[in-house]
C-alpha cells in the first residue's frame, strides 16, 4: 500500500496517512489506452461535396491524335512537295475536283457530312461528361482523399445482407447511379413482413455504404414459381 506525506495537522499533526489503492484489469487498461490514442476523423464542411470520378479516355484521345497527326503530316508534306516543284499527289487533286464539281445535296456528301458531325457530337460527350459510371463516389472525410465504390462490389453487399432476411430464398439486385432495385423470393414469411424487412435491412445497407448521394431503393417481393 502506497503512502505520503499528509499536511501538518492532519490526521494527529504530520503523521502519515495512507492513500487508496485502486486496481485496474487488463481490460479496463486497455479501454483507457485505446481512449486516449484515439483520434476522432476529421470532418469537412457541408460546402465540400465529393464529385465524380472522371475518366483518362486514353483511348479515344490516342487514336484521335494518331488521325490528326497522320493527315496533317500527309497534308503538310504534300503542300511541301508542291511548294519544291513537284505536282500534287492524286488524291488531294481528286478531292479537291470533287469538293468544286459534286453539289452538296448529293448521297456521298450528305453521308460524309452526317459522320463526321456524328463524330463531332460524340468527342463533345465525350469531354464533357465524366464517364466512369460504374464508379460510385464515397463521402469525403479528408479534403485530400478520394475514395469510390464499384456498383458491383456495392450491389454484392446489399445482396448478402438482404440474404440474411428471415424468409428470403433468393434476391437479385440491380444497381444504377440514382436507384436500387432488389427483386427477392420468400418462400415462407408473410411477403408484406419480408418486404418491410427488406426496406429496413438494405436502407441501413445503402447507409453503411457511405455514399456521396444515396441512391432511391425499390425492393419487390414474390413467390417462387411452381417446378413443371
Amino acid at each position: 500500500m502506497s503512502e505520503a506525506q499528509g499536511p501538518p495537522g492532519a490526521g494527529g499533526g504530520g503523521g502519515t496517512q495512507p492513500l487508496p489503492v485502486v486496481e485496474r484489469t487488463g481490460s479496463e487498461l486497455d479501454q483507457s489506452a485505446s481512449a486516449a490514442a484515439y483520434d476522432p476523423p476529421p470532418t469537412l464542411a457541408d460546402e465540400t461535396k465529393a464529385t465524380r470520378f472522371w475518366s483518362a479516355r486514353r483511348v479515344p484521345a490516342a487514336v484521335l491524335s494518331l488521325v490528326l497527326l497522320g493527315g496533317a503530316g500527309l497534308l503538310l508534306y504534300d503542300i511541301a512537295a508542291v511548294r519544291a516543284g513537284h505536282s500534287a499527289m492524286g488524291w488531294r487533286r481528286d478531292l479537291a475536283r470533287e469538293l468544286a464539281e459534286r453539289p452538296l445535296d448529293d448521297t456521298a456528301v450528305l453521308v460524309g457530312a452526317g459522320v463526321a458531325a456524328a463524330a463531332g457530337i460524340w468527342l463533345l460527350v465525350l469531354a464533357v461528361t465524366p464517364g466512369l459510371r460504374a464508379i460510385l463516389a464515397m463521402r469525403r472525410g479528408d479534403a485530400d482523399v478520394r475514395a469510390g465504390l464499384h456498383r458491383g462490389a456495392a450491389a454484392m453487399v446489399l445482396r448478402d445482407r438482404a440474404m440474411d432476411v428471415s424468409g428470403v430464398q433468393s434476391v437479385r439486385v440491380r444497381m444504377t447511379r440514382s436507384k436500387v432495385d432488389v427483386h427477392a423470393v420468400s418462400h415462407f414469411r408473410e411477403l408484406d413482413d419480408v418486404r418491410s424487412d427488406l426496406d429496413a435491412t438494405l436502407a441501413d445497407g445503402i447507409r453503411d455504404l457511405g455514399l456521396a448521394r444515396g441512391p432511391g431503393l425499390s425492393v419487390r417481393v414474390a413467390r417462387p414459381g411452381r417446378k413443371g
